[in-house]
């Protein structure tokens, strides 16, 4: 009990902080982690990234869906939210203190496949376009033939800005969340496959 007060303290305190980094003032519901857990395909992905786990509630719920022999790369900017998800004591989640814009970079340095899914909770509306673009790029890049890319959004940026590289997005709402979010998802074509 007291790790989730202070994960949401620290929440708040980062949003104060870093409004641009931070998407929402409260963590992620359990109704919204368990969609994105659903739509992300997780429980038969073998290889999972997690772009700004905050606090890691979506982190936690990722591990429990997750195959035993899966492995979970979450990033996080904010070396306050990193200190929390190094408390996550499981041998498959890799946590890396950096940028979402060096996924190309990290995933090799890890040893790690392309991924089977992505899951985001970066506000790319609040991020310059040329960062927000240069994310989307590799994530578009490293995503095997067939993963899924899925954002969860207060606005609609990011279904904009990733067209040119996985197309329109199917969108959702969850309601059970606060604020409401947008779920945004893609799935990446085998012509979608990038030599590299």
């Amino acid at each position: 009990m007291k790790t989730l007060i202070n994960g949401r303290i620290a929440f708040l305190r980062g949003f104060l902080k870093h409004p641009r980094q931070v998407g929402s003032v409260i963590p992620s519901s359990r109704f919204l982690e368990r969609r994105l857990v659903e739509l992300g395909g997780v429980s038969t992905a073998k290889t999972i990234v997690e772009l700004g786990p905050g606090t890691g509630g979506t982190t936690r719920a990722i591990l429990r869906a997750m195959p035993k022999d899966a492995r979970l790369l979450s990033i996080e900017i904010n070396p306050e939210f990193y200190g929390f998800l190094r408390r996550i004591d499981d041998p498959r989640l890799i946590g890396h203190l950096g940028s979402a814009a060096d996924l190309r970079e990290l995933l090799p340095s890890y040893g790690l496949p392309a991924p089977n899914t992505v899951i985001s909770g970066i506000p790319f509306s609040t991020m310059s376009r040329h960062t927000a673009c240069a994310i989307l790029d590799a994530i578009s890049a490293v995503l095997a033939p067939g993963g899924r890319f899925i954002a969860y959004q207060v606005r609609g940026q990011v279904d904009r800005l990733c067209q040119p590289y996985l197309g329109r997005a199917r969108i959702e709402v969850e309601f059970l969340n606060i604020p409401p979010l947008r779920v945004f998802q893609w799935r990446k074509r085998a012509a979608q496959l990038e030599i590299g």
